[in-house]
């Protein structure tokens, strides 16, 4: 069975990045029929990111190392991704990330950061081997309550490219 990877790199857990990120996760392994293991919430292991030595921040390196499919989410911050994402992607050498699908994921406050997600986190994702297929989602905070219509209209329209 395929396995799916969410990555949060927004500074505080159970946040609506986490929310917009598993709830894409759940629809994609709806469609892929890929398992959803555990969301892997930086925030929860920002006191390890830079201990090179730390045997959780390893695990989690590993779980998305070998998983299929992830869902890589962050807050817009400064019109790219938090230094908490770019701290746990850098641990991963060229090609790291080979064999993964992914999904990047922003939650924006406006459209003026509408193409973020395809000019910084996608960049990232394809250097470190990963395979994007789809477009990035850049989802509007604002428009939060309309979420299960937004996340369904994305997996309409993207969905195709995520079949094996």
């Amino acid at each position: 069975m395929s396995t799916l990877t969410v990555v949060v790199g927004n500074p505080q857990s159970a946040s609506r990045t986490s929310q917009i990120a598993e709830g894409l996760a759940s629809r994609i392994a709806t469609l892929t029929g890929a398992e959803v293991l555990p969301t892997i919430e930086l925030a929860d292991h920002a006191g390890e990111m830079f201990d090179w030595g730390s045997e959780t921040v390893g695990r989690l390196n590993e779980q998305l190392a070998s998983s299929d499919y992830a869902v890589i989410a962050s807050p817009t911050y400064k019109a790219s991704y938090t230094g908490l994402l770019k701290a746990f992607l850098d641990r991963y050498p060229t090609n790291g990330l080979a064999g993964l699908t992914a999904v990047p994921v922003f939650t924006i406050g406006g459209d003026a950061h509408a193409l973020a997600v395809e000019f910084t986190l996608r960049p990232l994702l394809v250097e470190l081997g990963a395979s994007v297929p789809t477009r990035g989602l850049s989802f509007a905070t604002p428009r939060f309550d309309d979420r299960e219509t937004i996340l369904d209209e994305w997996i309409a329209a993207q969905g195709e490219y995520l079949r094996s």
